[in-house]
């Protein structure tokens, strides 16, 4: 059975992606999805603010008398909210290059231009293959207009592919009002791969302190069928490469990602929920699943069941959800006729 998939023009052993989160902060452990049978290890993301603080050296200036307008204590995170600065992260990349052959893609998280564009470079001088760009914007100004939101993601975008040579992807989040459009504008720009979806950590209430706080909740087999659904219609509209994240957890999931169009499925809560070895037995399942469908490779299947494919391009539209609603009964009442 071969694996090899193409996901940012690079050539990956296997569409298993370990997506970013707190597992690749050790080099022992990317080594570890290396021999597990990732094709790829996305770096957990350095943050927009931590490089403001890098370059403004915020924590000592702002600081210093602000005795007098208390607020301002709390208006930047204190370094030691983040686990590593800008050349820590450098120098992991760096380290981790040197003990792996797959491709390390670096992962940056913020809403401005900020200096993402210097940094691009700096991550690609470090070995980094690819760098992921990771949006995360929630506009809460009534008076800002969605062509104005779009236009950030496209200028954001257009800087570090100005700035850097290696691939760019970007992970979108599902909350526009034509995402179709907003992944054809992307790829214009020049955007090497889209990321469907960014999960937006949302807050919650502690209602003993009161306080709002953030409430990490892992991702369900649930969550899977929105990239699922977007992937199928984007196929074979756009240039680029399309990556599944959100609510993949077993076989079957990575197998429907890659029939709708997926060039890599992307996997972080189940390897959190159940480690690093994960991967193995993911691929295990999937070459068996290939095998008993007479599957020889990824590629032969990428996308044979994507909009442009399907014999009823309209499930993938309004006409499913109709038929959605009309076909669910309770599970009290499925012995009613």
């Amino acid at each position: 059975m071969n694996l090899t998939t193409t996901y940012l023009g690079l050539e990956l052993k296997s569409p298993l992606v370990a997506s970013a989160s707190p597992l690749s902060q050790e080099v022992d452990n990317i080594k570890l999805m290396e021999d597990a049978g990732a094709g790829a290890v996305v770096m957990h993301s350095l943050f927009e603010e931590q490089l403001t603080l890098e370059k403004f050296e915020l924590h000592h200036h702002l600081t210093y008398g602000t005795e007098s307008f208390a607020e301002s204590l709390t208006y930047f995170p204190e370094p030691t909210t983040f686990n590593v600065g800008p050349e820590e992260y450098l120098e992991h990349i760096r380290t981790a290059k040197e003990k792996v052959e797959i491709p390390i893609i670096a992962s940056l998280n913020g809403a401005s231009l900020g200096g993402w564009t210097e940094y691009g470079k700096l991550i690609e001088e470090a070995g980094a293959s690819a760098l992921e760009l990771n949006i995360y914007y929630v506009p809460t100004n009534p008076d800002l207009t969605s062509a104005e939101i779009e236009q950030n993601y496209i200028e954001i975008l257009t800087s570090v592919k100005n700035s850097v040579t290696i691939p760019v992807a970007v992970k979108l989040s599902p909350y526009f009002t034509n995402t179709a459009n907003m992944a054809k504008r992307l790829d214009q720009a020049g955007a090497d791969g889209l990321v469907l979806f960014n999960r937006f950590y949302q807050p919650d209430i502690n209602l003993e302190t009161l306080d709002v706080e953030p409430h990490v909740l892992l991702s369900t087999p649930q969550a899977m069928r929105l990239p699922l659904r977007w992937i199928a219609i984007l196929y074979g509209h756009i240039q680029g490469s399309l990556a599944a994240t959100s609510g993949i957890h077993n076989a079957h999931d990575v197998i429907k990602m890659l029939m709708v169009g997926a060039n890599a499925t992307m996997l972080c809560s189940v390897l959190l929920r159940h480690g690093i070895n994960h991967i193995q037995c993911l691929e295990t399942e999937i070459k068996e699943w290939m095998e008993t469908h007479e599957y020889e490779s990824v590629k032969q299947m990428q996308g044979s069941m994507s909009q442009l494919n399907c014999p009823d391009p309209s499930a993938f539209e309004r006409a499913q959800y109709m038929k959605a609603l009309q076909s669910y009964k309770p599970e009290w009442g499925r012995h009613i006729k």
